[in-house]
């Protein structure tokens, strides 16, 4: 991927298309005082150089069946490379994990999961997070309510 120096354009850009990600190329360029092609060729050098990773929907948990969010921290037996690679490769499998951070501190990694209910995180827990080889211990907090929730990154310093 290539590295490109971002100017205010292509800052005014990100704002939009974070907001938007289905917005047209017509419309975006007119928000960024572009024409439509030099627009078009700023959004696809944002892709190619990774700044732009994907665009996605964001869907709300509850109305499709998993309200119940969990942070997990998760310590481990060994905090040697191999140990970490290990453990990141197999939890990097479990769909119910939608993020996961390695951490400073006294846990080495925290989890956020999604799940439809009680029943379904204890089988999670059961049968696959306490079968992760290395795991030492583990330390669940249930989300009582989402308080804020953002997608877009704080850019306007550079707008």
């Amino acid at each position: 991927m290539a590295e490109i120096a971002l100017d205010r354009t292509d800052y005014k850009i990100l704002h939009h298309l974070q907001n938007n990600g289905r917005i047209s190329n017509a419309e975006l360029a007119e928000l960024v005082d572009l024409s439509p092609s030099p627009c078009l060729r700023r959004v696809k050098a944002l892709e190619n150089a990774g700044i732009i990773k994907r665009y996605a929907a964001i869907i709300d948990a509850k109305s499709v069946g998993l309200p119940i969010s969990i942070f997990v921290n998760v310590s481990l037996h060994s905090q040697e490379r191999s140990s970490l690679e290990k453990f990141e490769a197999r939890i990097a499998q479990y769909a119910e994990i939608l993020e996961c951070y390695l951490m400073t501190g006294s846990f080495d990694y925290v989890l956020r999961i999604v799940v439809p209910d009680l029943e379904s995180y204890e089988h999670f827990l059961a049968e696959k997070l306490t079968r992760t080889p290395g795991v030492a211990n583990i330390q669940s907090s249930f989300t009582l309510k989402q308080v804020v929730y953002k997608t877009e990154l704080p850019l306007q310093n550079h707008r």
